[in-house]
């Protein structure tokens, strides 16, 4: 890690066209033609294009023969890799010229940097400087370079080294990163630096952030509009967060019944958002109804009328009665500004329709002045709808383990998204390629329900090749939203998933089945061999909680990732929470993603510490690999990023025959929960 400087290119402008991600992706994919005997030949091409996705979704082989072709028609000359490029280019811009520009998210989450779009929003820039002033300007590391001056391009500056996105993420969702384990001294070499950005991207990922088409080597170079893309989800996460009914029970004012309740919970936090607005302009009696955070506001009256209704102390006519639009958003911002909300839009935003400013501005106001009352009759709608904790912690689990493999849907809540069975197919399509058939399956909204069925059918069917234990499990049970069945076969998914990324490190395998004893037996021969007397007994070993024996583990498979000058004996609730949150940082930082609480580590739980352990025993295993192949392969030039997820596109790819007999006993034991419970 501490050699690498990325894929190069010697034209800057074709450099520039890439993350280094996707440059990774791009060279593996090139080296395994070369790999055949004789050179790359323009006739190879077609062959490999159409496998990548960008191209794979609009372009047939055929189409890409023919676009090739057109520079030239000697099939047999000779491509080098920044040709190869160029190419990927071409089709890739005739695939988005074919396919239009109707493929767009709503959700702020899905909103990845592609690569050709580089322009950034100053307005935004201006918009998260003055954020990240007001948030980190007493930061006892930040606090000499701030405040940052937000017409420079400081920022970007000051992103390098990791530290202050590191800061961010805890801004947005405290105690998500030990501090401890940040690198801040004032010259870091480029080893640190890397730990910083790996630390950064794995964490973002842990708060529900889509980085996916972001590599550390793009933060180090402090690329522009991947940089304000991250800032961007950060801050609006920490804006959203209030935006559930956990942290704010009185939204169930905005349904009418239980039902109402379950939709609520489904939804993501924009829509979330609009809902709240549209329920106070409706009472405010604005007739018109809020549908984007764009267009609908550009006039300003939506934003006269809902700051009339939240704060009529404040109110007044004269916003409405302003003719020009300029005029009327400046009236808005001063009524604004007596609630302490105006940071983040400007009125050339308001007029403009800026999506972004406009949402983390509608917000900010939802943080100061929601307008909500408690009404105890509705209140206990969302009382029934409450999990127990362990329920709720392996949801947020899986719901970010599935955001992070970048699959087209955006999961806001695991039990009500699944229930179409579509986000199960993308899931297994995307560790399992070629395992669903899409013919047979139906794309949401669906309004028959049997489609749904069909779905889950297929996710159970898929499911079973997988030797998955689903005894006595229909589609039916997760259109119903059983939640203990879900969970239960998430859980073997993830673990499975894991299992094959450990048993396509043929150097460790040699092609054998991976099992939990072997995981189970490397961590404490790493251990053993690195001169430490701790022992795991087992994924359920009580002696787990005190954090010590990971920490010696992490020690184990890079010596100087853990300061031992932090570590507690673990002999208190305090201390074991401080390693434990220590740990999992060290985890990120080191290259690992995961998802677990500190709390899993405390309390030993099973289904989390068998996937630390993997975890941490899998990037051990790579790096051996990627040290020792002479050729680089995906998985070598990929393992900067520290990515689980991107190895499981081809790594993770399953055969029927893998032996599965220890998954959790949940769905062994289906048929004795009861129908009621089930219903």
């Amino acid at each position: 890690m501490s050699s690498f400087v990325g894929v190069l290119v010697s034209d800057p402008w074709l450099q520039s066209q890439f993350t280094q991600v996707e440059l990774r992706g791009l060279k593996s994919k090139f080296l395994s033609v070369r790999d055949k005997p004789g050179k790359v030949t323009l006739g190879d091409l077609p062959a490999v294009m159409v496998k990548l996705k960008a191209v794979s979704e609009m372009l047939t082989q055929d189409e890409v023969k023919d676009i090739l072709s057109e520079s030239s028609s000697d099939i047999d000359q000779e491509i080098d890799f920044e040709s190869f490029l160029r190419a990927y280019l071409n089709l890739q811009g005739r695939a988005t010229a074919k396919m239009g520009d109707s493929k767009t998210s709503s959700s702020f989450l899905k909103a990845t940097t592609t690569t050709l779009r580089h322009t950034i929003s100053e307005p935004e820039k201006s918009s998260y400087v003055a954020h990240i002033n007001s948030y980190l300007g007493k930061d006892p590391f930040l606090k000499k370079y701030l405040p940052l001056d937000p017409s420079t391009n400081v920022l970007f500056d000051l992103a390098k080294d990791g530290v202050l996105l590191c800061k961010l993420i805890n801004v947005a969702v405290p105690g998500t990163i030990d501090e401890r384990a940040i690198n801040t001294k004032q010259v870091l070499n480029p080893w640190e630096r890397n730990e910083n950005h790996t630390l950064c991207l794995n964490s973002a990922k842990a708060i529900g952030c889509t980085v996916v088409n972001i590599g550390t080597q793009d933060l180090v170079e402090a690329r522009p509009h991947l940089v304000l893309g991250l800032i961007s989800q950060i801050i609006k996460i920490q804006l959203l967060a209030d935006l559930n009914l956990k942290k704010t029970p009185q939204l169930v004012e905005l349904v009418e019944d239980s039902k109402d309740v379950e939709e609520l919970m489904g939804l993501s936090p924009e829509k979330v958002l609009l809902k709240w607005m549209n329920f106070h302009l409706k009472k405010a009696g604005y007739k018109k109804q809020v549908t984007n955070f764009s267009s609908d506001l550009k006039d300003g009256e939506a934003y006269a009328h809902l700051l009339n209704a939240l704060a009529p102390e404040h109110g007044t006519t004269t916003t409405l009665d302003a003719k020009d639009p300029t005029e009327r958003a400046n009236l808005i911002l001063e009524q604004a500004e007596k609630l302490d909300c105006r940071r983040y839009v400007t009125s050339k935003d308001i007029v403009e329709g800026s999506p972004n400013l406009n949402l983390v501005f509608v917000a900010q106001i939802f943080q100061h002045r929601n307008g909500l009352s408690v009404d105890n009759s509705k209140l206990s709608f969302s009382e029934m709808m409450t999990d127990d904790a362990q329920t709720s912690k392996e949801e947020r689990c899986f719901r970010l383990w599935i955001n992070s493999l970048g699959i087209d849907t955006y999961v806001n809540n695991v039990f009500e998204d699944v229930r179409t069975g579509w986000v199960l197919l993308e899931v297994l399509d995307k560790m399992f390629p070629g395992s669903v058939n899409w013919k047979h399956a139906t794309k949401p909204p669906i309004k028959m329900p049997f489609r749904k069925v069909e779905n889950c059918n297929q996710v159970i069917s898929i499911g079973k090749e997988l030797n998955f234990s689903l005894v006595n499990v229909a589609g039916n049970d997760i259109v119903q939203g059983n939640k203990k069945l879900i969970l239960a076969f998430l859980w073997q998914l993830m673990r499975f998933t894991m299992l094959q990324l450990l048993k396509n490190l043929r150097s460790h395998s040699q092609g054998k089945e991976i099992t939990d004893a072997d995981i189970l037996n490397w961590a404490n021969d790493k251990v053993k061999k690195s001169g430490r007397t701790s022992l795991m007994e087992s994924f359920k070993d009580k002696s787990l909680s005190t954090g010590v024996f990971f920490l010696q583990l992490l020690s184990a498979v890079e010596p100087r990732v853990v300061n031992w000058s932090l570590v507690t004996k673990g002999e208190t609730d305090e201390d074991k929470k401080l390693n434990a949150t220590y740990i999992i940082s060290v985890a990120r930082k080191l290259g690992c993603s995961i998802f677990l609480l500190p709390e899993d580590i405390m309390e030993v739980n099973q289904k989390m510490i068998l996937i630390l352990t993997a975890s941490i025993m899998y990037w051990s295993l790579q790096r051996n690999v990627a040290e020792s192949d002479s050729t680089p392969t995906e998985e070598a030039t990929s393992r900067e990023s520290g990515d689980i997820s991107n190895f499981s596109i081809d790594d993770a790819a399953a055969s029927p025959q893998f032996s599965n007999e220890q998954n959790s006993s949940e769905l062994e034991n289906k048929g004795s929960l009861s129908r009621a419970e089930k219903d």
